[in-house]
C-alpha cells in the first residue's frame, strides 16, 4: 500500500451521513453516503458523485473514507451511490450498463441538485466500472453535470473490457462472472435496511443471472456492446473530461483515442500504476491524485483560475527497462509532457522480418511456420494488474521457446516509445479459425526478456469485429494488428524482440484446434511510434500524496496469495493456480471497527491444459463471502467451470448461501454457447 500524507486539519470541517436513501420516481429507493462540510446547508457546495455497485456499507468503504473525506474537506458533498440492486439499494442488479443504471443516476443528479447543501453543480467521477458509467452519463447530457473524471476505464465495451480482447475470448470474463456472482450474493445491511431485509435478500439469489454466460453469448461487436460505448459517438459528450490510467492497467488503450476523440476540454495521466485510484498507485511512483482531482473541480465546478488546464495535453511515465519480475512495487522513469495528442514528436517508426531478424533494413523474404504449444502464454502475468503479488509478467523466454521469435542487433542509443506499436501482418494458416498472439519485449544484455507491450487477435475477425468469416487454409491475408499501448525506454545495449504465437493461454480461451500459422515476412512490418523529446520532459509535475484520514480497520487474520504453474511430467498437463485466502488478493480478513463488520473473501482459479490439446482446456474458479458481526453471519459459496467442444462452450455454476450455519439458498447453472469463430 503507497503511505500517503493523511490531513487530520482540512480547510472545511466535515460531517460524514453514515446512510440515507434516495427514492426514484418508480419508487426504488437507492442506498446512499455522504461526506459534505459542516456548514454546506447554509453555505452550499457542489457535489461529486460515485455511483457504483460495490457496496458502500462494506465493500469500498476502505478507499471512500479517504478520497471522498478529502473531497468534503476541500469545499465539495462527496457522495457515493450504490446502484439499483446492490448493496443496500432496492431491486436486483442484472447485467452491466444497463439503459436503467445510466437513467437512475440522471435521477440522482436531479435529486443532488435539489437539496440544500448543493449549489447545482455536479461533478461525476469512478474507477473502473464507475470510470465507464460516468462517460456514458455524461453522453446523456444531463444539464447539471458539469465535468467528470474517468480512471481506468474505456470507450469502447467490445475492444478494451474484461470479456473480449482482439475478438479473442478472455478468460478473465470467466473470472469476472464468478466475482459478481459472489459479490451480488451478499445481502444488504440489516441495521440499514431494516426490516424485509433477508425476503430481498432471497429475492436478488432467486433472480440472479448467470454472470458468467452473459457476455459469452455475444462474441462479437454487436448492438449489445455498441450501447454504452462512448466511441460510437464521441460528439455526445460535451462537458469536460479528465483521464487517469496506467500501464500495468488493462484499460489503458482508451487514453490516446479518447484525447484524439473528443472535442470537449480534456486531459489525460497515465502512470506506471495497477487497476487502482493513482494516489494508492502501485508499481510506483503513486503521485497527488487527490489534489489533481480537486484542482480539476475547482476549476470547472468553482469557475477557479487556478492553471488545471495549462501545461501537456497528455503526462505520461516514460518506464525504463527493469528485469522482469512477477512482483513490482516501484518502476524507474520520468515524465514526459504532450501538448497535444497524437502528439507530433512521435513518428512512425518501420523494422522488417527476416529469419529471426528485426531490422530497420531490409532482410531476405523468408516464410516462417509456427504451430505454437498451447501452454505458450504462460508466462503472460494478469490481464489486468491490481496492484498484488506476483501478477506481472514473468521472464518471455519462457513463452519465446514456444514462438517465432525476431531479434534486433544491439541498440546503439535509447529509444523512447509512446503510442500503439503495429504488426502489418502477412499470412496464411492451416485452419479456418484461428488465433495469434503477439508480444514485443525488451531483451537485456543477459537474455532476459521483459514483456514492454502485447496483443491477441482473432484472425477471423480481419473485416471486423462484427463480421467475422472463416479462413481458407493456404490463403494469405493481411492483418493490422495493434499492440497495447506503452510508454517505455528501450535503452542502448538492449534489444527489441517481437514474438509471434499461435496460443496464449490461460490469457484466452483456445481455438478448437492447433493451428499452423505462417508468417511471410516480405510483406510483413512492425511500426514502432518512435517519440521525440519535448520541453515538459523530466519535470516533477505532481505533489506526493495525501489523503482524509482512512477508515478505522481492524485485522482479524492475516491473508495469504499463492500464485503456481504446476507441470505434470507424466501427463504433460500444465495447471496455473491462483488462490487467495483471507481477501482475495490475500489482504487479509479485515473488521470495520466502525460498522461491527468483519468481511472475508477468498478465491481460487485452476486452469488446466494439455500442450497438445486445446480442447482439454479447462477452468474452475471456487470461492467464498463472508459477512459477520454477532448474532450475524452470512457466508456464501460458489463454483464455477467453463470447459469446451468443437462447437460449444460449456458453462456449470453453483451457489449456496447460509445464514448463522444454516443454507437458505441453493442454486444451479448449465449453459452451453455456441462457439462463434472462437
Amino acid at each position: 500500500m503507497t503511505v500517503h500524507r493523511k490531513l487530520d486539519e482540512l480547510p472545511n470541517k466535515i460531517k460524514k451521513v453514515e446512510h440515507f436513501w434516495i427514492t426514484l420516481k418508480d419508487g426504488c429507493r437507492l442506498a446512499a453516503r455522504m461526506w459534505l462540510p459542516e456548514d454546506a446547508e447554509t453555505h452550499p457546495v457542489p457535489a461529486i458523485l460515485e455511483y457504483i455497485p460495490y457496496r458502500k456499507r462494506d465493500g469500498t468503504r476502505g478507499r471512500d473514507e479517504p478520497m471522498h473525506g478529502y473531497f468534503a474537506g476541500h469545499g465539495y458533498a462527496a457522495i457515493r451511490v450504490d446502484m439499483r440492486g446492490s448493496g443496500e439499494s432496492d431491486d436486483v442488479l442484472q447485467d452491466e450498463y444497463l439503459q436503467l443504471e445510466l437513467d437512475d443516476a440522471v435521477e440522482v443528479i436531479d435529486w443532488i441538485t435539489r437539496q440544500r447543501w448543493c449549489d447545482g453543480k455536479v461533478g461525476m467521477m469512478g474507477k473502473s466500472w464507475g470510470g465507464f458509467n460516468c462517460l456514458q452519463i455524461a453522453a446523456m447530457r444531463p444539464e447539471p453535470l458539469k465535468a467528470v473524471l474517468s480512471v481506468c476505464s474505456t470507450d469502447d465495451r467490445y475492444a478494451d473490457d474484461i470479456h473480449y480482447m482482439g475478438g479473442c475470448l478472455l478468460n478473465d470474463n470467466h473470472w469476472w462472472g464468478a466475482i459478481m456472482m459472489g459479490f451480488q450474493a451478499r445481502p444488504a445491511d440489516p441495521l440499514l435496511f431494516g426490516e424485509g431485509w433477508r425476503e430481498n435478500w432471497l429475492k436478488r439469489l432467486d433472480e440472479m443471472p448467470f454472470w458468467p454466460a452473459l457476455w459469452m453469448k455475444h462474441p462479437t461487436r454487436d448492438d449489445y456492446w455498441r450501447h454504452g460505448s462512448i466511441c460510437e459517438d464521441y460528439g455526445a459528450i460535451q462537458c469536460p473530461v479528465m483521464l487517469v490510467g496506467g500501464w500495468a492497467d488493462a484499460y489503458t488503450n482508451a487514453i490516446p483515442r479518447m484525447l484524439e476523440h473528443l472535442k470537449v476540454p480534456r486531459r489525460a495521466i497515465i502512470g506506471p500504476w495497477a487497476h487502482l485510484y493513482p494516489h494508492d498507485g502501485m508499481p510506483g511512483p503513486a503521485f497527488g491524485f487527490l489534489q489533481e482531482a480537486v484542482k480539476w473541480w475547482d476549476h470547472w465546478l468553482k469557475n477557479a483560475k487556478n492553471g488545471a488546464m495549462d501545461g501537456p495535453m497528455l503526462w505520461s511515465w516514460l518506464e525504463d527497462g527493469a528485469q522482469p519480475t512477477t512482483t513490482a512495487t516501484y518502476r524507474e522513469g520520468r515524465w514526459v509532457g504532450d501538448q497535444t495528442w497524437p502528439s507530433p514528436s512521435v513518428a512512425t517508426q518501420a523494422w522488417s522480418l527476416g529469419a529471426g531478424v528485426l531490422s530497420q533494413s531490409a532482410q531476405a523474404a523468408a516464410d516462417l511456420a509456427i504451430c505454437s504449444p498451447q501452454t505458450v502464454g504462460i508466462g503472460c502475468g494478469e490481464w489486468m494488474g491490481a496492484g498484488c503479488p506476483g501478477e506481472m509478467p514473468l521472464d518471455q523466454r519462457i513463452d519465446d521457446a514456444g514462438s517465432l521469435v525476431f531479434d534486433s542487433a544491439t541498440l546503439t542509443q535509447d529509444l523512447d516509445l509512446l503510442g500503439f506499436p503495429v504488426l502489418d501482418l502477412e499470412f496464411s494458416v492451416d485452419r479456418a479459425v484461428a488465433q495469434v498472439g503477439v508480444r514485443l519485449s525488451d531483451l537485456f544484455p543477459d537474455g532476459a526478456a521483459l514483456r514492454a507491450s502485447y496483443a491477441v487477435f482473432n484472425l477471423n475477425h480481419l473485416a471486423g469485429h462484427d463480421k467475422p468469416q472463416r479462413l481458407e487454409p493456404g490463403k494469405r491475408y493481411r492483418a493490422r494488428i495493434k499492440l497495447n499501448v506503452l510508454g517505455h525506454r528501450f535503452a542502448a545495449g538492449h534489444r527489441l524482440r517481437l514474438a509471434i504465437s499461435t496460443a496464449y493461454w490461460p490469457l484466452i480461451w483456445p481455438t478448437p484446434e492447433r493451428i499452423m500459422l505462417t508468417v511471410h515476412t516480405a510483406n510483413t512490418r512492425l511500426e514502432l511510434p518512435v517519440r521525440a523529446p519535448q520541453k515538459y520532459d523530466g519535470a516533477n509535475p505532481f505533489a506526493p500524496p495525501e489523503s482524509a484520514p482512512l477508515t478505522p480497520v481492524s485485522k482479524v487474520a492475516e491473508g495469504r496469495i499463492k500464485r503456481e504453474i504446476h507441470h505434470d511430467l507424466l501427463t504433460g498437463v500444465v495447471t496455473y493456480v491462483t488462490d487467495g485466502e483471507g481477501g482475495v488478493f490475500g489482504e487479509g480478513i479485515l473488521r470495520f471497527d466502525e460498522i461491527d463488520v468483519t468481511v472475508n473473501h477468498a478465491l481460487r482459479r485452476e486452469l488446466v491444459i494439455h500442450p497438445d490439446d486445446p480442447l482439454s482446456a479447462h477452468y474452475r474458479i471456487t470461492q467464498s463471502q463472508d459477512l459477520k458481526r454477532d448474532g450475524w453471519d452470512i457466508h456464501v459459496e460458489t463454483e464455477t467451470i467453463m470447459a469446451s467442444t468443437n462447437s460449444e462452450l460449456i458453462l456449470t455454476g453453483r451457489l449456496d448461501a447460509y445464514e448463522n450455519g444454516k443454507r437458505v439458498a441453493s442454486r444451479n447453472w448449465r449453459e452451453t454457447v455456441a462457439r462463434t469463430f472462437l
